[in-house]
């Protein structure tokens, strides 16, 4: 089976959109372009569990542009824009899911490519055998890199895996703005309700969450945000929000939104006080964080009114609206990040492939960094790609900030 996706015949439509992606993606084109000629990855195999966005679709033609053959799969069912996929269909079920997986891990990839590990955890549940013969993985996400660590405080992690999500061009880019924006277009879009006056929770103040409330407070909405880090929490309300915990914040919530990578962050507390009306989705990662066992117990009907969007008429006489099924709002009803934003993570990603490479054997089997330097070459890049220049220290201002002889004189 060289593909499994929806319908063949939509791939020129989606050629179109993978060029107008690229437009926005200069540095990963940069990149690429140097690549092309050196063909660093020839004779190497990648193996893809990502979201199938054009975003994606360009990482990977740089991946083979530089002499690697590629294998893509979804990390969501519902993320895929099926008119750029290659194993993956938008709305996919589980089965489904992990055929498309084990599809892309029958290519015998020596490196993998993850947005949550699953490629990961499948190779070492199912095929340890194949596991120990990989050369190293990439990972994407804060929640896959959390299980990565776990695996490698276990001593289980089989292979190296580099944490591209710990990159400051990628946390604090993709993280912040990416999600801060696609999540409000998924709901909106699904929805078409309007922000403005409304009170919005956000559960969690990561680099995700604080995006996310940036954007929600700009668009006019009373935000208020839920945290178990007393220091994120602080910061909050530092940075002018009200902090409350969930199950007070769902009384008065029109809309919730989890982006913590934990699970039942919303739950059977909160869904019993819960104002009614109020609308809920997740832009965390797996569809844990809403629960929604917990919900449908206590829901005496359901029904679909839009796209992505499902009403759950409670016991109680109140109803709550689930968005994309719990899963990833901005990817199952909007279009995921915007390119200018997956431009900087997707030179991560390229550049962590190349990183493995030149390390082959001299990396232990645990999470690692990319190098700082290479997270600065890639904002540098970005800014010279915006047309904006920076100052550069003097030979004498070096001297100053590395010595320890200068103090007060």
């Amino acid at each position: 089976m060289r593909y499994d996706i929806k319908d063949v015949n939509s791939a020129k439509k989606g050629m179109v959109k993978i060029e107008w992606a690229k437009k926005d993606m200069p540095v990963l084109s940069g990149i690429a372009s140097v690549f092309k000629k050196s063909k660093p990855f020839k004779n190497i195999a990648v193996g893809a569990c990502l979201h199938v966005t054009a975003e994606t679709a360009n990482l990977m033609i740089a991946l083979k542009e530089g002499g690697a053959k590629v294998g893509l799969c979804a990390s969501n069912p519902l993320s895929t824009q099926n008119d750029v996929a290659v194993f993956a269909k938008k709305g996919e079920n589980k089965k489904e899911y992990f055929a498309h997986l084990r599809k892309v891990l029958d290519m015998r990839p020596n490196i993998t490519m993850d947005d949550g590990a699953d490629l990961v955890s499948e190779l070492h549940a199912f095929r340890k055998s194949q596991a120990k013969k990989i050369l190293g993985g990439t990972e994407e996400t804060t929640t896959g890199v959390s299980r990565l660590k776990s695996m490698a405080k276990e001593g289980t992690l089989l292979f190296p895996v580099v944490a591209v999500n710990d990159s400051m061009t990628k946390h604090f880019f993709d993280n912040r703005y990416g999600t801060g924006q696609s999540t409000l277009d998924g709901i909106i879009r699904a929805t078409n309700k309007l922000i403005a006056g409304s009170v919005f929770i956000i559960a969690g103040y990561g680099w995700c969450g604080k995006g996310l409330a940036m954007r929600a407070r700009g668009m006019g909405a009373n935000v208020v945000v839920t945290e178990i880090d007393p220091v994120k929490a602080i910061e909050a309300l530092m940075d002018g929000f009200r902090v409350m915990p969930m199950a007070e914040a769902g009384k008065i919530a029109d809309f919730i939104c989890t982006v913590t990578g934990n699970i039942k962050v919303v739950g059977l507390e909160t869904f019993k006080n819960i104002k009614d009306g109020c609308v809920i989705s997740n832009s965390g990662h797996f569809d844990v964080e809403i629960d929604l066992p917990a919900l449908r117990k206590i829901t005496k009907s359901r029904k679909v009114l839009r796209d992505f969007v499902e009403s759950y008429e409670l016991k109680s006489g109140k109803t709550v609206f689930i968005l994309a099924g719990g899963r990833l709002v901005n990817l199952g009803s909007a279009e995921g990040h915007p390119a200018s934003v997956m431009d900087m993570s997707f030179a991560n990603q390229i550049l962590a492939v190349k990183f493995i490479l030149e390390n082959k054997g001299r990396l232990s089997n645990s999470v690692h960094l990319l190098p700082e330097i290479l997270d600065k070459k890639i904002a540098a890049l970005k800014l010279c790609n915006l047309g904006i220049k920076i100052d550069t220290l003097s030979e004498r201002q070096k001297k100053y900030i590395s010595g320890w002889r200068n103090g007060t004189k």
